[in-house]
């Protein structure tokens, strides 16, 4: 999620909500600590040097009972961020504590932000030698002879 759709969901929000992705509630009174924006320069490991830029949440679970994150707040702290930092509309990446500091990538399901899992991946798998994902096949489907027809595409 794009910096421009947080702040566009937030201008008509009733309440600043976010949820894991297993319907777990970061408790209502979080305080968003920071907005920032994270650059990792670095060298894939099939040697190309790359660049990424992320909007950056980290959500604290404070035991300050008494206060709850307005949009209108969130809104201004953005805003301040962007008009100090430079900041672009960038994708969203949000920290937040649970063994460790996760991070998250940010969705919306309609009434809370989502924290979603991220996943590491290879970026140069052509250079590591990894193969590509073999087509999965149906040995029985196979067998029957249902696999393979005649301008099915599949031979």
């Amino acid at each position: 999620m794009k910096l421009s759709e947080v702040k566009h969901i937030l201008q008509t929000a009733e309440a600043v909500d976010f949820e894991l992705e297993n319907g777990t509630k970061v408790p209502a009174h979080f305080h968003v600590t920071e907005v920032g924006m994270v650059t990792t320069h670095f060298i894939d490991c099939g040697g190309t040097v790359r660049t990424e830029k992320v909007a950056n949440f980290q959500l604290w679970d404070a035991n300050d009972f008494d206060h709850r994150l307005k949009p209108q707040k969130l809104l201004n702290i953005i805003a301040l961020s962007e008009k100090a930092l430079g900041m672009e509309d960038l994708d969203i990446e949000v920290e937040y504590q649970g063994e460790t500091i996760g991070k998250y990538d940010l969705g919306y399901n309609g009434n809370n932000f989502v924290l979603l899992s991220k996943t590491t991946n290879c970026l140069a798998p052509d250079k590591c030698g990894i193969p590509k994902e073999k087509l999965r096949i149906n040995l029985r489907e196979m067998q029957s002879g249902n696999a393979c027809t005649p301008g099915g595409g599949c031979c």
